[in-house]
């Protein structure tokens, strides 16, 4: 064997080594497993408001949450108070917890689903999105998964 070739052999056989360690490594199990997805408005009510968001919130808003979750779509929803607000951040958070991510077309049916339960049409729920616009600023919304640690 002249030098180049024991070169190369000596290359693949510390390459093949090399992978053959790192096989059991890339098998290895994770130590979470990916979990329920959230999505977490921050809403900043508007002064003098703040009982009749609560209002909406406690009517239609929870009516289209319990609907979601008969579908199998939402597993949990919240509303939280922010205690001792400081400047810029909002009054209340609206967490709901998802299942799983949707795709276009799943989220694009339910939604149909939804229009039928609610009796209404497009511009109807855009009407009442206009409304809330007087009780509440959406400051933001934060989409999070849940890491399940096994």
């Amino acid at each position: 064997m002249n030098m180049i070739t024991r070169l190369a052999a000596g290359a693949a056989l510390a390459m093949a080594l090399t992978m053959g360690a790192a096989a059991p490594a890339m098998a290895q199990e994770s130590s979470y497993k990916p979990g329920s997805v959230f999505v977490a408005s921050s809403i900043e009510v508007l002064p003098g408001q703040f009982e009749n968001y609560m209002d909406y919130l406690a009517g239609r808003w929870k009516t289209i949450q319990e609907f979601s979750k008969k579908e199998g779509i939402v597993l949990s929803y919240r509303v939280l108070r922010v205690n001792h607000a400081r400047d810029g951040e909002p009054t209340l958070i609206l967490l709901i917890e998802y299942k799983d991510y949707g795709t276009i077309a799943q989220k694009e049916a339910f939604g149909k689903k939804l229009d039928a339960f609610l009796a209404e049409t497009d511009r109807i729920a855009e009407t009442a999105t206009a409304s809330r616009g007087k009780m509440r600023e959406l400051k933001g919304t934060m989409e999070l998964q849940e890491l399940v640690l096994k």
